[in-house]
């Protein structure tokens, strides 16, 4: 007979279950974590052995009987094998977290992960088989590396700033973890993500995020992982070659390929690992025929270096950023549909820093604060208020900050530097919209002036109406308004 979990033990496992699985940028994450640590003695929000402490004492005092899944039946098997990866992860926590900052430091050699054996043989005494618990220990390591970068690369108390942390960590991990832990964890590259957003808003340091996240294998006969995350991420700036030159960075190029070849050269997509992933900034700067070719390499995983005919395979994953208005792109027909469809799996805007600050001014601070200690390699605490008063005083507290959160950081640099900030002189058209913001003009009244000025220019309303592009009862109803 199949053992039966206790009124007590069941409340336990239906907590851990919701809390499993659920996305750690969820609102409902904070409440949920409370009533596991009130359930199983723990402390939550201090340290990871306080807040699972007790749970893990727990698990050890249940009857030998009930410390595998594989003794369970039907619904509580599968809850009880959910139960089991959630201790698997969680005791490995402090760990993995350690192993993160060993290989951050230790750059693309990887390091040794000795407890990784230890893992896999609590899992398999749990009811796993050995193969599935290596597997299991790769997607742990997985885990705390996404949570990592979101969190310490995208840091923010907005609401816009937890919906896009909670975005990427889909991205990564697909809506349900369940699905991906079951069926997608190895079929990913087949997930590209874009990226939209405005110039230095953190396009890049979110795709990194992505790209150092992908899942690595473990290899318990060598007790470390196949590869340092280090090497998972390649990136080109698009924007920064001039057309001739960006089929040869993105594909290479063989010996006499053009005149001048007098070697081989690697492109990016050769350099990428199969565990990691191509960032294409600026993709909506690449010419039509480099998106045909792009697109064949998605759908066939296959390219060729210029002047060669040999097929060369690509395993990794793609991720894409603009900062151009991609329906501009597709209605001007300089961007295809098809490949537009083919990067776009998963399209996440990324917020803008006038977005945040208007959610949540208190994201200035928590920004300056990070900009201050990433320059001293400290906390530097007690210079932010000087900071922010200088900024305030040199930029204006309703500083729109076009250059996002980029800008802001070389800001507090000449804060640094010289004790003030001067922004650039803004753009005649960003000046223009500004005078029109703060001037009270209505919708109607803008359209109004607009219309009847056209009109005066083009001499005639047929004239104007088809330089605007409406027709000319529209645009007389306008101007009529105006002129009455």
């Amino acid at each position: 007979m199949p053992p039966v979990l206790t009124s007590a033990e069941r409340k336990i496992v239906e907590v851990v279950n919701a809390l499993a699985f659920l996305n750690p940028f969820n609102a409902d994450r904070e409440a949920m974590e409370r009533r596991f640590s009130e359930m199983t003695g723990g402390v939550a929000g201090q340290s990871h052995d306080q807040s699972f402490g007790g749970f893990f004492k727990w698990v050890d005092q249940l009857p030998a009987e009930k410390r595998q899944f594989a003794k369970f039946a039907g619904k509580e098997r599968e809850e009880m094998r959910a139960l089991f990866l959630f201790e698997g992860y969680h005791r490995n926590v402090p760990a993995l977290d350690e192993l993160i900052g060993t290989q951050l430091l230790r750059g693309e050699k990887s390091c040794p992960a000795p407890f990784g054996r230890e893992c896999v043989d609590r899992m398999v005494s749990r009811g796993f088989a050995r193969d599935e618990a290596v597997r299991y220990f790769g997607i742990f390591y997985q885990l705390r590396r996404a949570h990592s970068f979101i969190v310490r690369g995208l840091k923010g108390r907005s609401a816009c700033m937890f919906q896009f942390r909670r975005r990427l960590w889909k991205s990564v991990f697909t809506d349900d973890v369940r699905w991906y832990e079951r069926h997608l964890w190895n079929r990913m590259e087949d997930f590209s993500t874009l990226l939209l957003g405005e110039t230095g808003s953190g396009k890049g340091t979110a795709a990194s995020a992505i790209g150092r996240s992908g899942f690595i294998p473990y290899l318990p006969e060598r007790g470390e992982f196949a590869e340092s995350f280090n090497r998972t991420f390649v990136s080109i700036n698009l924007a920064e070659f001039p057309e001739t030159l960006i089929e040869t960075e993105l594909f290479g190029y063989r010996k006499g390929a053009f005149t001048g070849a007098v070697g081989s050269h690697e492109g990016v997509f050769a350099r990428c690992s199969p565990h990691g992933a191509i960032f294409l900034d600026e993709v909506g700067e690449i010419r039509k025929d480099i998106q045909v070719k792009l697109l064949h390499v998605l759908q066939d995983r296959r390219f060729s270096p210029v002047g060669s005919r040999e097929q060369l395979q690509f395993r990794g994953r793609v991720i894409s950023a603009t900062n151009r208005s991609l329906q501009d792109l597709r209605a001007e027909k300089l961007f295809r549909d098809d490949f537009y469809y083919r990067i776009s799996s998963d399209v996440i805007p990324v917020p803008t820093l006038r977005e945040r600050l208007a959610e949540d001014s208190a994201e200035l601070d928590l920004l300056l604060e990070t900009i201050l200690e990433r320059t001293a390699g400290e906390r530097w605490s007690e210079l932010l208020p000087t900071v922010r008063e200088r900024l305030e005083k040199s930029a204006g507290r309703n500083y729109r900050w076009p250059g996002n959160v980029r800008e802001l950081e070389q800001a507090v640099r000449r804060v640094l530097l010289h004790g003030s900030y001067e922004p650039e002189p803004a753009e005649s058209g960003e000046k223009q919209l500004d005078v029109l913001l703060n001037s009270g003009v209505t919708v109607d009244e803008l359209l109004n002036r607009y219309c009847s000025q056209a009109v005066h220019v083009c001499g005639s309303r047929a004239e104007a109406a088809r330089r605007l592009q409406v027709d000319v009862r529209t645009l007389q109803k306008y101007a009529a308004q105006q002129n009455g």
